[in-house]
């Protein structure tokens, strides 16, 4: 059965180039993005995995740990490991899960036979501290992630998850936020001292409390 948002994420013990991981206590306190890839040694991929060892100290400081998988075994790894620093200019500084046997991949529902039988397809997965399925993207093998906008929604999972805000369409850190309907004037105005602009009943804007 699929995965759906807040869900527990499965937990599970694999291979990777920094180690054998045990998910969930690898994951400890922290906030995390898993990843997959089809297989290794694909344009595509070398991209990606590129742009997120160069945007690591992005996630770092949002107290996020990054892992990547792919259905390839820690060998193969090794030698794309070489590709990647070379042709992107930011060597691997995160763990790449070896995940030959498929075990991971067949966890979280990542392999999509009408795509591939074998490969898996583009996911991200973004999980909370409690260990809790936040999101989930796929991609088509043909289409690269884009990492900022898993950053942008990243910082609004992160935001919501402390105040009793929403957040807007193409809401950016630092922008004004959206006070939830179920919440009524009076306690707004408590929750919200920086004060809010009511538009319509259903629509107060109120800047973002953290900044």
């Amino acid at each position: 059965m699929s995965l759906r948002l807040g869900d527990t994420a499965p937990d599970f013990e694999q291979d990777s180039t920094d180690g054998r991981i045990k998910f969930h206590d690898w994951i400890g306190n922290s906030w995390a993005i898993l990843f997959s890839h089809p297989k290794d040694f694909t344009p595509v991929c070398t991209t990606e995995l590129g742009e997120v060892a160069r945007l690591k100290p992005e996630f770092d400081k949002r107290n996020t740990k990054v892992i990547g998988l792919s259905v390839d075994g820690l060998k193969e790894h090794q030698g794309w490991i070489g590709d990647i620093k070379e042709t992107q200019g930011h060597a691997l500084n995160f763990p790449l899960l070896a995940d030959a046997d498929r075990k991971v991949s067949e966890l979280y529902d990542m392999i999509h036979p009408n795509t591939d039988a074998t490969a898996t397809v583009r996911s991200v997965f973004i999980i909370g501290p409690d260990k809790k399925v936040k999101l989930q993207i796929t991609y088509p093998m043909s289409t690269g992630r884009n990492f900022d906008e898993i950053i942008r929604v990243l910082d609004s999972l992160q935001l919501t998850a402390n105040f009793k805000v929403a957040t807007p369409v193409n809401w950016r850190d630092g922008q004004d936020c959206i006070i939830p309907p179920s919440i009524p004037d009076a306690e707004a105005d408590k929750l919200f001292p920086k004060g809010y602009k009511k538009i319509k009943p259903y629509l107060r804007v109120t800047p973002q409390p953290n900044k």
